[in-house]
C-alpha cells in the first residue's frame, strides 16, 4: 500500500469486491462489507485499534484504514457515511472513491454521478424521449471539502496522471486524521469505448474542463496539474466534443445535446467562484436543457 506502514483497507460490495476477492494482490488485510458500508466499518475499525492501542492491547503506532468506495457506494449509497467519518478528527481513516460514474458491478445502472444525458440501462434514450438522464453529476469532493472545515485533506485525481494522483493518495495517508480523495476513473464497459483508450479518456475529461483537478489541504484551496494551466491560460481548454463523441454512451447526443453540455461546463468555469469546487455564482443566468 502507498504511504505509512499498517494500512487496514476496507472495500464495500461493487467493483472493489470484485477487485479484492482471490486472488488478491493486496498483502494486508482487507475485508469487504455490504454496498454502502466501506466507510461506516472503516470508521468503526480506526475506533477499534485506537481503543486497542489505549488500553495496551497492541502497539501505538499510526495505523492509516482505508476504505475504497465507488460512486454508488460512496456518493449515493454511503455519503452519510463519508460525512460521518470527515468528522472525527482523531482517526486516520483515508477514504478513495472510484468513480466510473454507474453502478458497474450490477451492469452499468445510473448513479449519482452519471453525466447528464448518458446512457445506461436505466436511462436508455428511446424515440420518444432521447435524453432520459436529465440530472447534473454530483460535485462529491466540493461538498465534502466545503462541508467539513476540519478534515485535513480532499482531493481530486484521475489516474491517466498517475505520479500526481499517487502523490495526492500519499499526502492523504500522511497528513492524519480523516482525509477525502474522488478519482474519476474511466471504464470501458460502462463508457463504452475500446478499451485502449482508457488513458486518453481520463486525460480528456481533465483537459475539456470536464473534470477539474484540485485539493484543499488545510483549508487551502489548490487547482493541480492541467486544470490549473487551464485557469492560468497556459494550455487552451479543449471542447467537450472531443470527449464526448469518443464514448457510446453519449452515440445519441444531437449537436444542440453537445452544445447544452458544454455550455454546463463552460458555466462552471466561467461563472462558479471557484472552477469545479464553488457552485456559487453573482451571476445566475436562466438555463433551459434541450427537449
Amino acid at each position: 500500500m502507498i504511504g505509512p506502514p499498517g494500512a487496514r483497507p476496507h472495500a464495500a460490495t461493487g467493483v472493489a469486491f470484485v477487485q479484492s476477492g482471490p486472488p488478491s494482490s493486496l498483502t494486508v488485510t482487507a475485508p469487504a462489507g455490504a454496498a454502502g458500508s466501506a466507510v461506516g466499518t472503516a470508521l468503526g475499525t480506526s475506533a477499534a485499534l485506537k481503543s486497542l492501542m489505549r488500553k495496551g492491547k497492541m502497539k501505538n503506532e499510526p495505523i492509516n484504514v482505508i476504505a475504497f468506495c465507488g460512486d454508488g457506494g460512496g456518493a449515493d449509497m454511503g455519503i452519510g457515511a463519508i460525512s460521518a467519518t470527515l468528522t472525527h478528527p482523531d482517526y486516520n481513516c483515508h477514504i478513495l472513491m472510484y468513480d466510473n460514474e454507474s453502478y458497474a458491478n450490477t451492469d452499468i445502472q445510473l448513479s449519482g454521478s452519471t453525466p447528464w444525458g448518458a446512457h445506461t440501462t436505466f436511462s436508455p434514450p428511446g424515440k420518444m424521449k432521447r435524453i432520459m438522464h436529465r440530472r447534473w453529476k454530483k460535485n462529491m469532493a466540493g461538498m465534502m471539502a466545503a462541508g467539513h472545515p476540519d478534515c485535513k485533506y480532499v482531493a481530486t485525481i484521475c489516474m491517466s496522471y498517475g505520479l500526481a494522483g499517487m502523490n495526492s493518495i500519499r499526502k492523504a495517508l500522511s497528513i492524519g486524521g480523516p482525509t477525502f480523495i474522488h478519482s474519476l476513473d474511466p471504464c470501458p464497459k460502462g463508457w463504452d469505448y475500446d478499451p485502449f483508450l482508457s488513458h486518453e479518456m481520463g486525460e480528456l475529461a481533465v483537459t475539456t474542463g470536464v473534470w477539474p483537478l484540485y485539493e484543499v489541504e488545510n483549508r487551502v484551496l489548490k487547482l493541480t496539474g492541467k486544470t490549473q494551466q487551464i485557469a492560468a491560460k497556459k494550455i487552451r481548454r479543449l471542447p467537450v466534443r472531443d470527449y464526448l463523441l469518443k464514448q457510446g454512451r453519449f452515440a445519441h447526443f444531437t449537436n444542440d445535446d453537445i452544445d447544452y453540455f458544454q455550455s454546463k461546463v463552460d458555466d462552471m468555469w466561467n461563472k462558479w467562484l471557484v472552477p469545479g469546487v464553488i457552485p456559487f455564482s453573482t451571476d445566475l443566468g436562466a438555463e433551459s436543457a434541450p427537449d
